[in-house]
């Protein structure tokens, strides 16, 4: 028999019975019933129950065992009685009569507890993370996304790509969020940076002349942390084809991750033919580039039915500027003044100056928007918007481009708030036609307002002939139950076009040579077009394990101030190691205690 186990502790069952066996794991539980004395062994695999009675040569010894020592134990299998059988385990229809106990390790009193799943704070299940992954729930999450990842591997090939690993230390880039650096020791002066993600390294692998290239990549990005954003650093399936247009990187990749949510989704019905909706048209009916397709709350243009209206609050506001508009925000069920109340109230603590409203009861609207705007246009609105008794409707009027954000978040609080979202779905969708340009108000110039690297529509033709501000781009987002899973994009394969789309936001020719340079000379040398995508893979398994916030599904994750509480980083390195690397503090000072 081995030294520790002939078995593991989610393996015994009742075809086991009458067997001898030896386990080792962590005492998940001690429970003394009357002189008989439980203790529920755990594993990585599974849990077993052991009795030791009175008359046992290891009795003394069992009751000095605490939680979360470490076993290796010895005896028999034996049945469990009728009313003890658990049926929650997969070994909950036998026992060990125990025989021998070696204590391996003892353990002193726990910061946290592993049985149970009680609510801890932040800093002590991250500075105790070792024990917080004992904890069942999230332990299950890690293997989850073991398997997750395995699945992933496998899709990925049987769609014919092939794995590749770019480089870990890279050149600095000038776009996207703050690079993390690193000290070159062998050149003074000098700084590595960490891949915010394989963006031109799998261009260039596509220019190599390889065809279909995924990676499980880590990216890191000086960010601060969120619900849905890890600080530091995280995983994506990195994605890259060549020979493609947009709709066949849709091909490629609806099947993987459609595939993957039924496959550990438990049985929750999936998106089948992901839709495509313009950014423009989903900022207009849900406030923002990742709607939640659970909430059926849609978004709809009211301004006509209070243009020249007796409401003048959004009448003149209407007739003094083109540009304003009045959204409406249906909310079915939500027809009573104490609901419409609650939601005017939430408004003002957003910083709004309120959030008009019409509630409907019977056969006509009330609420002071319907008393000044009349019968006939809140009729108008009534049928515009197919509502009933029982129903009602929010109104933002000004500038679509100040409101939108705002209005989004009014229609998440009406669907939430009266329950109108449906649980336990994925529902998916890919945002397309993001716009080439943005307006930057500080620069006061046009700027990329997404991914730098993308073909816009309509080429070069678009970028010497089009207002900037009026190009759309081959970029596009996947989007998952209002969680942005990804984002992609047809990339610029000429180099003409790459210098004259940087050139329109602002950048000369001599700044694209120094950062992109060999990114640019790759594109001289016969690139094929090419595009790709890049799902977070934190961000998935997440959902897939109903967590909301990815703590909850990464093995060691940093806190809300980029700190890993448990090996201690960052931390502070000797004078040596600052003199190898040519580097001199200049911390700021500290205020006068």
């Amino acid at each position: 028999m081995h030294r520790y186990r002939s078995h593991n502790c989610g393996a015994l069952r009742k075809s086991d019975v009458g067997n001898e066996t030896r386990l080792s794991g962590w005492v998940h539980r001690v429970r003394d019933h009357g002189g008989l004395l439980f203790i529920d062994l755990r594993d990585h695999y599974g849990i077993t129950q052991c009795v030791i009675d009175p008359d046992s040569p290891v009795f003394n010894l069992a009751e000095t065992v605490r939680s979360e020592w470490v076993l290796c134990i010895e005896g028999a299998v034996r049945e469990r009685a009728d009313d003890a059988v658990n049926k929650n385990l997969p070994t909950g229809e036998i026992e060990i009569f125990l025989e021998k106990l070696e204590v391996l390790a003892e353990c002193p009193e726990l910061p946290l507890p592993v049985f149970g799943e009680q609510d801890y704070p932040e800093d002590i299940r991250l500075k105790y993370r070792f024990l917080d992954l004992r904890r069942e729930r999230i332990h299950n999450n890690i293997l989850k996304r073991g398997r997750i990842m395995s699945s992933i591997r496998q899709r990925m090939v049987e769609e014919g790509f092939f794995e590749f690993q770019t480089p870990i230390l890279t050149a600095s880039s000038p776009e996207g969020a703050r690079d993390f650096l690193v000290p070159s020791r062998m050149h003074p002066g000098k700084f590595y940076a960490l891949p915010q993600a394989p963006q031109q390294f799998k261009q260039l692998t596509m220019i190599a002349g390889f065809d279909r290239y995924f990676q499980i990549a880590p990216c890191f990005r000086d960010e601060d942390a969120r619900a849905d954003r890890s600080p530091g650093e995280f995983y994506q399936l990195d994605i890259e084809m060549s020979f493609v247009e947009q709709e066949d990187v849709f091909q490629a990749v609806e099947p993987v991750l459609r595939g993957l949510f039924e496959e550990f989704g438990d049985g929750q019905p999936v998106t089948q033919k992901f839709p495509r909706i313009p950014y423009a048209e989903a900022i207009q009916k849900y406030g923002n580039d990742k709607p939640d397709l659970r909430n059926p709350i849609i978004m709809e243009d009211a301004t006509d039915h209070f243009r020249g209206s007796g409401f003048k609050i959004f009448a003149g506001q209407i007739e003094n500027d083109d540009k304003v508009r009045v959204w409406a925000i249906p909310a079915k069920t939500g027809g009573s003044r104490a609901f419409c109340d609650r939601m005017n109230s939430w408004a003002q603590g957003e910083g709004q100056p309120g959030l008009g409203y019409i509630f409907f009861r019977d056969g006509e609207g009330a609420g002071p928007i319907a008393k000044n705007i009349g019968e006939e246009r809140t009729s108008a609105i009534r049928s515009q918007l197919g509502l009933e008794d029982g129903d009602a409707v929010f109104f933002v009027c000004g500038d679509p481009k100040k409101f939108a954000s705002f209005a989004g978040d009014a229609r998440t609080r009406a669907g939430e708030t009266l329950d109108l979202v449906a649980k336990d779905r994925f529902d998916f969708c890919w945002i397309v036609d993001f716009p080439m340009f943005e307006w930057d108000e500080q620069e006061e110039k046009v700027d990329f307002s997404h991914n730098p690297f993308s073909m816009p529509q309509g080429g070069l033709d678009a970028l010497e002939n089009q207002d900037p501000l009026t190009i759309n781009a081959w970029q596009y987002d996947i989007v998952c139950n209002g969680i942005e899973l990804s984002s992609g994009a047809i990339r610029n394969h000429r180099p003409e076009i790459m210098k004259k789309a940087f050139e329109i936001a602002g950048y000369e020719e001599s700044v694209l040579e120094e950062k992109f340079g060999g990114m640019l000379r790759a594109l001289t040398y016969g690139a094929p077009p090419h595009g790709g995508i890049a799902p977070g893979i934190d961000r998935i398994v997440m959902l897939l394990c109903g967590e909301e916030n990815l703590r909850e599904v990464v093995m060691f994750p940093m806190n809300q101030q980029a700190e890993d509480s448990l090996m201690g980083a960052p931390s502070e390195v000797s004078a040596r190691q600052l003199r190898d690397l040519h580097i001199r503090l200049n911390l700021p000072k500290t205020p006068a205690s």
